[in-house]
């Protein structure tokens, strides 16, 4: 577990503030990069009536969240947003996978990275809402049922970015703890792979189902 908390922690100065930076996750970010690049050239390399796995596989994921894009959003809006959230989607996905692999660690165990994403869908979600009803509507909808709860309404807003974040980054640090604390003490072979598994594939699949759908819909409320 001290492995885990202890992590590689850089300090530098910003206008006189402390930030601090993990250059491990970096490093877990960018090859999960690599890896969804890889994977992109691979299934789309040969394309043809007779798939191979990696193209069945490829073109699964992309009809499973068109359809679920065009239902969100409808047939027009749906091809604007659907690479969005397919990327978004597959980058969580394999982020949370690739703690499975021994001296690898998960870049979403890292708060930054949870945050930056929901940070990066808030900003989209409300471009969108701007783009399609205009700047007055759509500060309109903020002061509705009365003005007098436009204060409250802004502070929603910015909660869904706190409580998207705080959820997926909970969820995985604290099973990266949980197969730390039971591999320390029960020293067994059996419990700690099928803990790993299942904190690592089971529960980072619906993590990233979650953290994607979340995001879709903000951008649905917005733009609806």
């Amino acid at each position: 577990m001290e492995e885990i908390l202890n992590a590689a922690i850089l300090e530098y100065q910003v206008f006189g503030q402390t930030m601090y930076f993990k250059p491990l996750t970096l490093v877990m970010t960018l090859i999960v990069i690599a890896i969804l690049i890889l994977f992109g050239f691979l299934s789309t390399k040969k394309i043809g009536v007779m798939p191979n796995p990696l193209q069945v596989i490829g073109e699964l994921i992309v009809t499973a969240f068109y359809d679920l894009t065009v239902d969100a959003l409808g047939t027009k809006k749906a091809p604007k947003y659907f690479p969005l959230i397919c990327t978004l989607f597959l980058f969580m996905l394999l982020s949370n996978w690739i703690g499975v692999i021994p001296k690898l660690s998960e870049p979403t165990q890292d708060l930054n990275t949870p945050l930056s994403l929901g940070i990066l869908g808030f900003v989209i979600a409300h471009y969108a809402g701007i783009r399609a009803k205009g700047i007055k509507a759509y500060l309109k909808g903020y002061m509705e049922p009365i003005f007098l709860l436009a204060p409250l309404n802004v502070i929603g807003e910015l909660s869904k970015v706190i409580s998207i974040s705080f959820r997926l980054f909970g969820n995985i640090l604290g099973g990266a703890i949980i197969i730390a604390v039971v591999t320390s003490l029960i020293k067994g072979l059996l419990l700690p792979p099928g803990l790993l598994c299942f904190f690592g594939l089971f529960v980072g699949t619906i993590q990233a189902f979650v953290f994607t759908m979340l995001t879709l819909v903000y951008i649905s409320v917005q733009v609806n």
